[in-house]
């Protein structure tokens, strides 16, 4: 038996796990989910919205599936999702993205893999107010040879194990030469150990052009971590939206899985949002823990379902109810 923490997360974070969970449940996979709270909705109660039970559930069972979790803006705590990175050292920020035919988007056969350092640049958090009015303030973007190396290893492994075929570094070099150079000249030593696979290298503004007018010459992209972060959602958008936007945070022993959307709290509590990227988010952690065939079971269900289109969400061109999208995905199950 698998033992797997479970963070629903706040907003709509409880619906969209809940239906994960059933429909890995209805797979006869054999996991027993341990839920821990964080979040917004602990604050009040624990005083911090990562108490520290839920790193010591992480820590025992090694591998956690989260809702997503409210950040404020401006003001309030830090983002939850960059503490867990930073204290569990989740380096690797994996985001696939897929087409599936029924989705009615702009493109068609996606399929594009994000890997996106995770624990340095500009989301490290080393920041200051230059002034003591606080009227100006500066970011500091920490980019080391160590973590760029290692995040290297990881979309090289990722693309061998996976029989991808090229990876693309993504950067802006030719301005920031000290870091953003640091992160290509990692990436470019690491690639020589894979010579089955392409090495190529893209400035992040003309990757960003070269994604929207021919998405099809690309396979994994490798960022350093605000790169990744904007290039993910603009993956997404080619596929039909962040409702469709798996996630997972990958240590070298431990590993986080969550959908790239945020908590949409205004929708919270009204059986209505899209559960399809927590969902493949647990098709990757099924993966990760080599329960393959119960992963194979959702993804075909989830395509199955997306080709007839019935009791789909209103995102996705229905308006069926979250529970009800969620009965339909299990009745598609092989």
């Amino acid at each position: 038996m698998h033992k797997i923490t479970l963070i629903p997360g706040d907003g709509i974070g409880p619906e969209v796990t809940d239906s994960c969970i059933k429909i890995i449940d209805a797979t006869g996979v054999n996991i027993e989910f341990e839920k821990v709270d964080a979040g917004a909705d602990v604050m009040e109660t624990e005083g911090t919205p990562l108490p520290d039970y839920v790193l010591s559930s992480i820590r025992k069972n090694k591998v956690a599936i989260k809702g997503p979790i409210t950040t404020p803006v401006g003001s309030g705590f830090r983002s939850v999702n960059v503490a867990l990175r930073k204290k569990l050292d989740l380096y690797a920020n994996l985001r696939p993205t897929r087409s599936f035919e029924g989705i009615n988007t702009r493109y068609e056969n996606i399929d594009l893999v994000v890997v996106r350092e995770n624990t340095e640049g500009l989301y490290a958090g080393i920041e200051r107010y230059t002034s003591d009015d606080k009227s100006s303030g500066e970011t500091i973007r920490r980019i080391t040879k160590d973590a760029s190396e290692r995040i290297a290893q990881f979309a090289f492994e990722y693309a061998k194990n996976e029989k991808r075929n090229k990876v693309t570094v993504t950067h802006k070099a030719n301005i920031m030469k000290v870091t953003d150079g640091i992160f290509l000249d990692a990436a470019r030593k690491i690639s020589e150990k894979y010579p089955n696979v392409e090495f190529e290298d893209r400035i992040i503004d003309n990757m960003c052009m070269q994604l929207v007018v021919k998405p099809e010459l690309y396979d994994i992209i490798l960022a350093p971590n605000l790169f990744g972060d904007i290039l993910s959602d603009l993956c997404a958008g080619l596929v039909g939206g962040l409702g469709i936007a798996p996630g997972a945070n990958i240590g070298d022993e431990i590993a986080v899985f969550e959908p790239v959307h945020g908590s949409a709290p205004k929708y919270a509590g009204m059986d209505k949002v899209n559960s399809t990227a927590t969902i493949l988010s647990g098709v990757l952690m099924l993966k990760y823990i080599k329960e393959t065939d119960a992963a194979d079971s959702i993804t075909k269900a989830l395509e199955a379902a997306f080709r007839e289109g019935k009791h789909l969400t209103y995102d996705l061109g229905g308006d069926a109810k979250l529970s009800e999208f969620t009965e339909y995905i299990i009745s598609k199950l092989p």
